[in-house]
């Protein structure tokens, strides 16, 4: 139990550091809301090594961190519907057993988009903000791609740590 209690606040700070560097990252495309998701990496291993319980846990404590800390209170309604869409997809990715983390990871990246995407259309009710749909889709696939790769490398780095 304390192990997991250790390995849980180790990720929470992780996450919480990942979420910070991509603040000071800009990126600018045009098109709000479109960024790295450095802080899925840390959910990612989460899922792969602890289960979904903890990855859920996680995800929503980091939510509810950064929100708070970077962001502003109308923030949090972004951040934790796109973190649910991208949890609820990566969920149920993992267990379809049908794609690899790289996979997993895309339809994190592309769901959190979506995510957000539908709460501001729901905020501003305004149907006409689905143009930005392509734009998140491209930038979450490719944002996902480059996660999910480090996300496994990642993943079999630990478990050769833990065989030892």
């Amino acid at each position: 139990m304390a192990k997991k209690a250790a390995y849980m606040g180790m990720m929470t700070a992780l996450a919480f550091v990942l979420s910070y560097l991509e603040t000071l990252i800009p990126i600018n495309l045009g098109v709000p809301g479109v960024k790295l998701g450095l802080a899925n990496l840390v959910v990612i291993v989460a899922l792969e090594m602890m289960g979904v319980k903890e990855a859920c846990t996680l995800s929503l404590v980091r939510v509810v961190l950064t929100s708070f800390t970077f962001g502003n209170p109308a923030g949090i309604l972004y951040s934790f519907t796109g973190g649910a869409f991208s949890l609820l997809a990566m969920v149920g990715a993992k267990k379809l057993k049908l794609f690899s983390l790289a996979g997993i990871s895309v339809l994190g990246g592309v769901s959190h988009n979506i995510g957000q995407l539908t709460a501001a259309m729901l905020v501003v009710e305004n149907a006409s903000l689905m143009y930005y749909l392509p734009v998140l889709v491209l930038s979450g696939t490719a944002a996902g791609v480059a996660v999910g790769a480090l996300a496994a490398a990642l993943v079999r780095h630990l478990k050769g740590f833990e065989q030892r």
